[in-house]
């Protein structure tokens, strides 16, 4: 709350709805200190869970490997979490949800959150759809538990949910690289979206806030700010084989050096310049590698299908070495959107918005009536 996350009419949910009661005996919470998940389980310290469950403000999984994985120690992806409080009430807060609104969310979970617009909207207001059958059994469970009417339906998100349409609010808890339009047709006009968005150029998202258009037909609004999630299980980042792009060395593409340092590329964590080249160079991704001999490699693959790739060498204040190879220079796109993005004034999220259509979809800085010059389609 003095942060300003945490607002007065969420309060009384947060104190009703604890995130404890829907959390499983063994979870994974994230240790800050330690900069990775770690196992956790009730029965054998209790008040260590119980202190992950309710009072610290970090992410826990829930699930690994869509259900695959056994034994205690961390898998290999994590497929289902409870998200840090700070962010669930920070989306909430965007949502504006009411007493008596119609919510359909994307992404159950472990149902906490449903639980939480329940307690709100009042109950049989909410439905949420999971696309995990075992997580799904395992929210409803817990959602009948604590008596709130939340609707579970296991089933694919990307749909929505038309047999409880229309609804006044919708809210994904994953990341999409394209919002189905679904979501736009099953809400009211002057309903409101609220949706993880990004590019597949990295994991990280932005939250959009839209606003569903008088005709029902469209819907657009501006980005809240940057957030995690996991992806809509249809929309995960391809896997990229190195091997395919790169068979040999390295110094097989062109070489050339560049002045950008590895912050202008990279920026924090939730700054926005890998928000900004995802928009202005399209199919591609990035891997940040592991620090080694004294510098850092970041590679960019295409994901057109023509393997263009390129590698940029940071190593202290020194000029970067450049390498890349393929019908694109996508190191020379990156170059030129950090050139687009320092003339604009270094635009951070909230400066760019989202508008969806049954056409597709379009990111605009600063006025969503943008042409060309200052919109994309993505």
């Amino acid at each position: 709350m003095a942060a300003g996350v945490l607002t007065s009419d969420w309060a009384p949910a947060f104190a009703a709805v604890p995130r404890s009661a829907f959390l499983p005996d063994l979870i994974w919470p994230f240790d800050m200190a330690a900069g990775r998940s770690v196992a956790v389980c009730r029965a054998d310290d209790p008040a260590a869970w119980r202190g992950y469950a309710d009072d610290a403000d970090v992410p826990v999984v829930t699930q690994w490997d869509d259900g695959e994985h056994a034994g205690t120690e961390p898998g290999a992806v994590p497929t289902s979490s409870a998200s840090m409080p700070s962010v669930v009430f920070r989306m909430l807060g965007e949502l504006d949800l009411r007493p008596g609104h119609k919510v359909l969310e994307i992404g159950t979970a472990t149902c906490w959150n449903a639980a939480l617009m329940a307690h709100r909207a009042g109950p049989g207001n909410v439905t949420t759809v999971e696309v995990d059958g075992a997580v799904a059994t395992a929210a409803r469970s817990a959602a009948e538990r604590y008596g709130l009417g939340v609707r579970v339906v296991q089933g694919d998100g990307a749909r929505g949910y038309p047999e409880g349409a229309p609804y006044d609010r919708v809210i994904a808890t994953c990341g999409v690289r394209s919002m189905p339009y679904a979501w736009v047709t099953q809400a009211r006009p002057g309903g409101v979206v609220v949706v993880p968005w990004g590019t597949h150029f990295g994991n990280g998202d932005a939250v959009a806030r839209l606003v569903v258009a008088a005709d029902g037909k469209s819907a657009a609004g501006r980005f809240a700010g940057p957030v995690e999630f996991m992806k809509l299980r249809a929309q995960r980042a391809p896997v990229i084989n190195h091997s395919a792009y790169v068979p040999g060395s390295v110094t097989n593409g062109e070489e050339s050096a560049t002045m950008l340092t590895e912050p202008d590329v990279l920026g924090g964590q939730f700054g926005p310049q890998r928000f900004v080249w995802g928009l202005r160079v399209p199919d591609c991704c990035h891997v940040v590698a592991e620090k080694r001999d004294g510098g850092r490699p970041v590679w960019f693959y295409g994901l057109g299908g023509d393997r263009s790739w390129a590698c940029v060498w940071f190593q202290g204040g020194e000029a970067a070495r450049v390498w890349q190879s393929g019908p694109r220079r996508l190191w020379d796109e990156v170059a030129a959107a950090h050139r687009w993005w320092v003339v604009q004034g270094r635009p951070d999220h909230t400066r760019f918005g989202l508008t969806v259509t049954a056409d597709g979809q379009r990111v605009w800085l600063d006025d969503p009536e943008a042409g060309p010059a200052g919109s994309w389609a993505v």
